[in-house]
């Protein structure tokens, strides 16, 4: 079975910088970063089909991928549209040189207004599951990342989140671990979550040294103006 080669998709993707070597764009809630299982038009392959009609390019079009969000997430991502540029940004994420900042609406509310989180993550490949283990548990890699309160009410928070690794599922299953289930979160909140909610984390700011400029590039993206977004005012980042 072939993808879905829908290519007014990728008209519908914002994209917010170009030029020969990156690409940014914000990706859409629900759309798979690189094609996976369901076949469903993918992001990678969607800007691919974009790029080759904008350009009217031959043959098969170049686009790295450096990093990557979850299906569920939308916000702001980078591509390579050179090898020479997928090499550094991979350099960068590698090295925690790609500043990534998250926000996300959770239940509760944070023990902490603002701390370090640190666990050992195991990820399940026949269930795509993530789950805490203890430290060296065979295959479990550690995750960290920082959390910050903006706000709570009527039994939600606002929280922004700095990725220091890029483990699967990371953020949704280190807040589950602390009592903060995401809001919309179907696989690790099914208890307090009603089915078609929308996962509320969205990738709102990122920042890395460009490739060959090398200077430092910044880019942000505000969560979509719907519940329970609306209930809280997002800062800048």
């Amino acid at each position: 079975m072939s993808r879905s080669n829908d290519v007014s998709g990728a008209s519908q993707i914002p994209i917010l910088f170009e030029d020969n070597h990156i690409l940014v764009v914000e990706k859409p809630v629900n759309m798979p970063t690189q094609e996976d299982e369901s076949r469903d038009l993918d992001l990678l392959n969607a800007l691919k089909d974009d790029i080759k009609l904008r350009y009217n390019k031959p043959g098969n079009v170049y686009l790295g991928l450096v990093h990557r969000l979850d299906r569920p997430v939308g916000g702001v991502m980078v591509f390579a549209k050179t090898s020479k540029a997928a090499s550094r940004l991979s350099d960068a994420v590698r090295t925690r040189q790609l500043d990534k900042t998250y926000v996300a609406v959770v239940h509760g509310k944070p023990p902490q207004p603002s701390a370090t989180l640190r666990h050992w993550l195991w990820k399940d490949t026949r269930t795509n599951t993530v789950s805490v283990v203890r430290e060296g548990q065979q295959d479990a890699k550690e995750a960290v990342l920082d959390y910050k309160l903006l706000g709570s009410q009527d039994g939600f928070s606002l929280i922004q989140i700095k990725l220091h690794t890029g483990r699967p599922h990371q953020i949704r299953v280190q807040l589950a671990a602390i009592g903060c289930t995401l809001y919309g979160d179907q696989r690790y909140g099914s208890t307090v979550n009603k089915p078609g909610q929308q996962l509320a984390l969205w990738a709102t700011a990122l920042s890395f040294e460009h490739p060959t400029l090398k200077e430092t590039m910044r880019f942000r993206s505000l969560p979509p103006m719907q519940r329970p977004w609306t209930e809280f005012t997002i800062p800048e980042l």
